[in-house]
C-alpha cells in the first residue's frame, strides 16, 4: 500500500509539473556550451501513427558501444509515441562546424532492402534541438538515364540555427549529398552547423510552426458566422415554441371548471403533451445506464471546457504531450462532477442500486477507451512501433484512475444522492402506464433521434475538418479560441434541437422522452464518424492495417466521448424544458 501511495504521489507531481506554464529548462546557453540533439522517431509520411524508433532503420551510430541516453518526458509525451535518444553529435552554442563525419557503414543486402522500402514509403524522421522539432526525409527516388527508378539516401545534414542573445530561436535542416543505394555501397554520414543571429524574440519562436493561412482562412471565419446564425435561428425557434405555441396550449388546458364540457370536447378532439402528464416523469428504462451516460457526459463537457481554457491560458500546444497530460489529469479531477450528476439523477428517479450506477459511471468511458487502446497497443507491439505504450505507463494511468478518479466519483455520487436527490416533479406519476398511440414514421423516436444530430453536426463539421487535418496531417492546431466558441455553439444548438424534438415527441403522446432526448443529441457523433470515414477515404493517403486500425480506433474513442457529452447536454436541456412546461399547467 505504501508503494502504491509513493507511485501515486510521484505520478501526480509529474503530471502537475508537466502542466506548469514554465518549462523545466530555462533554454539559456552560454558560449561554447553543449547543445543536445535528440533523435526521436521515423515512419511513413502518409501514416502519422505508424512510427518506429529512429534506429529501426539501419543508421550507424557515432559511438555504437556507448549506452544510449534517453530523455523520458511526461505521461502524455510517452502516450503519443515519443522516445528521445541522444544523437551523440557534437553541437556547441554559437560554434560553427564545417562538415564533420558522424560515422561510416557498408551496406549489406538486408540494409539495402530496409532503406529501399523506407524511401519508397516516404519515410521521414523527427529530431529535437532545444525542444524545437526538426523533420527530414530519409532519401528520395529518382529516375536514372535508362528511366529506371533509383533509390538515394541522404548522407549529410546541414543545421542552420538562429539565436537571440543566449537562446535558440529557430532550427532549419537541409538534407543533402544523396548516395545511390546498392549492395556493398559505403555510406559516410556527415553533418554541419551554422549559427545566425536573429532579432525574433524567444516568445515568438514557435510561430513558424503555425499555419496562419490555413487556420485563419476566411472559410474558418465564415463557418463560425454560419454556426452563430444557426444558434440565433434555433434559439428563436425555441422561443416561438415557448411563447406562442405553449401559450395557446396553456390557454386551452387552463379552462375553468365551468367550461368542463368544452374542455372535454377539446381533449377528445385534439392530442397534445398535456395528456401524458401522468407518465412524463415516469423513471426511464435502463435507469442505471442512463444515469452513467448523463453523469459521464457532463464530466466530459466540463473536461472539454477546462482543457481548452488551460490550453488558451498556457499555450500547451507548444510542448510535447502536454495537452494529453492535461486531459488525463483533468479527467481524473472532474470525476467528482460526473459522480455528483449521476448520483443525483439516479436518486431523483427512485433508483435502488446506486452502487451499480456509481461503478458504471466510473468505468463507462475509461473502460471503453481502455478496451480500444489495449487492442491498438497489441497491434503496435506486433509491429514494434513506438505507438506501443510501455507497461509502466499503462500502470501509471490505471493507478491514476484507481486512486484519484474512482474515489472522486464515489464521493461525488454520495454527495449527489444526498444533496441533489429531491425529485420535485410538478406532476404525479400514474400507477398504470398509458398506451402510446401509433403515429407517423417521422414521429417515431428513432426518426427523431436520427434527425436530431444533423443541425449540431452542421454547426461543427467545418471545424472538424481543421481538427482532423491538424491531428492527421502534421499541422499544429493553435486556434483554441475558435474551438471554445464552437464547443459553446455546439452545446447551445444541441440543447435547442433536443427541446424542439422533445416537444414534438410529447405532442405525439409519447412520454419516453428521456432516452429519445439523449439519443437525439448523441446522434451528432454518428455523423462525425461518417464524416471521418469520408475524410479517411478522400482526404488522406493512409494505408495498411496498422494505420487503419489506429485511425478508426482513435475516431471511435473520440466519437464515443462526443456522443456522451452531447447526449448529456441534450438530455439536461430537455429535462429543464419538460419541467418548465408541466409546472405551468394544472395537473390532477
Amino acid at each position: 500500500m505504501r508503494l502504491f501511495n509513493k507511485v501515486l504521489g510521484l505520478l501526480t507531481l509529474q503530471a502537475l509539473f508537466c502542466l506548469a506554464s514554465a518549462s523545466e529548462k530555462n533554454h539559456k546557453y552560454g558560449d561554447n556550451e553543449a547543445v543536445v540533439l535528440w533523435v526521436n522517431k521515423v515512419g511513413p509520411y502518409n501514416n502519422p501513427q505508424e512510427t518506429y524508433n529512429y534506429y529501426y532503420l539501419p543508421f550507424c551510430k557515432p559511438f555504437p558501444d556507448k549506452k544510449a541516453e534517453h530523455s523520458w518526458g511526461g505521461l502524455g509525451e510517452v502516450l503519443q509515441g515519443n522516445e528521445l535518444i541522444n544523437s551523440q553529435l557534437e553541437i556547441n552554442f554559437k560554434v560553427p562546424l564545417n562538415k564533420k563525419v558522424i560515422c561510416s557503414q557498408t551496406l549489406s543486402t538486408e540494409h539495402v532492402s530496409t532503406f529501399e522500402q523506407a524511401v519508397q514509403r516516404q519515410y521521414w524522421y523527427e529530431l529535437f534541438l532545444d525542444d524545437l522539432p526538426i523533420w527530414g526525409f530519409v532519401g528520395e527516388a529518382k529516375k536514372d538515364k535508362n528511366g529506371q527508378e533509383a533509390i538515394y539516401i541522404y548522407t549529410h545534414k546541414a543545421f542552420d540555427i538562429s539565436y537571440n542573445k543566449d537562446k535558440i530561436i529557430q532550427v532549419n535542416l537541409t538534407s543533402d549529398d544523396p548516395v545511390l543505394l546498392e549492395d556493398g555501397a559505403k555510406l559516410t554520414f556527415t553533418y554541419s552547423v551554422t549559427w545566425y543571429p536573429t532579432s525574433v524574440p524567444f516568445a515568438r519562436r514557435f510561430e513558424r510552426y503555425l499555419d496562419y493561412s490555413f487556420f485563419e482562412h476566411k472559410i474558418h471565419w465564415f463557418s463560425i458566422f454560419n454556426s452563430f446564425m444557426m444558434v440565433m435561428f434555433l434559439t428563436g425557434l425555441v422561443a416561438i415554441i415557448l411563447m406562442r405555441t405553449l401559450r395557446k396550449d396553456y390557454a386551452r388546458y387552463a379552462k375553468s371548471d365551468d367550461d368542463m364540457e368544452s374542455l372535454e370536447r377539446d381533449l377528445n378532439e385534439e392530442s397534445g403533451w398535456k395528456l401524458v402528464h401522468g407518465d412524463v416523469f415516469r423513471p426511464p428504462r435502463n435507469l442505471v445506464l442512463l444515469a452513467a451516460c448523463v453523469g459521464t457526459g457532463m464530466q466530459l463537457a466540463l473536461l472539454s471546457l477546462a482543457v481548452i481554457l488551460l490550453t488558451i491560458a498556457g499555450n500547451y500546444f507548444e510542448e510535447r504531450g502536454t495537452i494529453l497530460t492535461a486531459f488525463i489529469v483533468c479527467y481524473a479531477l472532474t470525476s467528482f462532477w460526473g459522480g455528483y450528476t449521476s448520483g443525483g439523477f439516479y436518486a431523483r428517479n427512485d433508483g435502488k442500486h446506486w452502487i451499480r450506477a456509481m461503478l458504471l459511471t466510473a468505468c463507462l468511458f475509461p473502460g471503453v477507451c481502455f478496451a480500444i487502446a489495449f487492442s491498438l497497443n497489441t497491434i503496435a507491439i506486433f509491429y514494434h512501433s513506438l505507438a506501443a505504450v510501455p507497461f509502466g505507463y499503462i500502470m501509471a494511468v490505471i493507478l491514476l484512475w484507481s486512486f484519484i478518479s474512482f474515489p472522486l466519483c464515489l464521493i461525488g455520487t454520495v454527495i449527489g444522492r444526498n444533496w441533489n436527490s429531491v425529485p420535485n416533479n410538478p406532476c404525479r406519476v400514474k400507477r398504470i402506464p398509458s398506451p402510446i398511440p401509433d403515429r407517423a414514421w417521422y414521429l417515431h423516436p428513432w426518426s427523431i433521434c436520427l434527425a436530431g444530430g444533423l443541425l449540431p453536426f452542421g454547426s461543427i463539421f467545418i471545424e472538424m475538418y481543421f481538427i482532423f487535418t491538424s491531428f492527421w496531417g502534421y499541422k499544429v492546431y493553435y486556434v483554441y479560441g475558435f474551438m471554445l466558441l464552437v464547443v459553446l455553439i455546439l452545446m447551445i444548438v444541441t440543447a435547442s434541437v433536443t427541446i424542439v424534438g422533445t416537444y414534438f415527441l410529447l405532442n405525439a403522446e409519447n412520454y419516453h422522452w428521456q432516452w429519445t432526448s439523449f439519443g437525439m443529441s448523441s446522434s451528432t457523433a454518428l455523423y462525425v464518424f461518417l464524416y471521418s470515414i469520408h475524410y479517411f477515404l478522400f482526404k488522406t493517403k493512409m494505408s495498411g492495417l496498422f494505420q487503419t486500425c489506429f485511425y478508426f480506433g482513435y475516431m471511435s474513442m473520440f466519437c464515443i466521448g462526443l456522443s456522451l457529452m452531447c447526449g448529456a447536454v441534450g438530455y439536461l436541456g430537455a429535462a429543464a424544458f419538460v419541467r418548465t412546461i408541466y409546472r405551468n399547467v394544472k395537473c390532477d
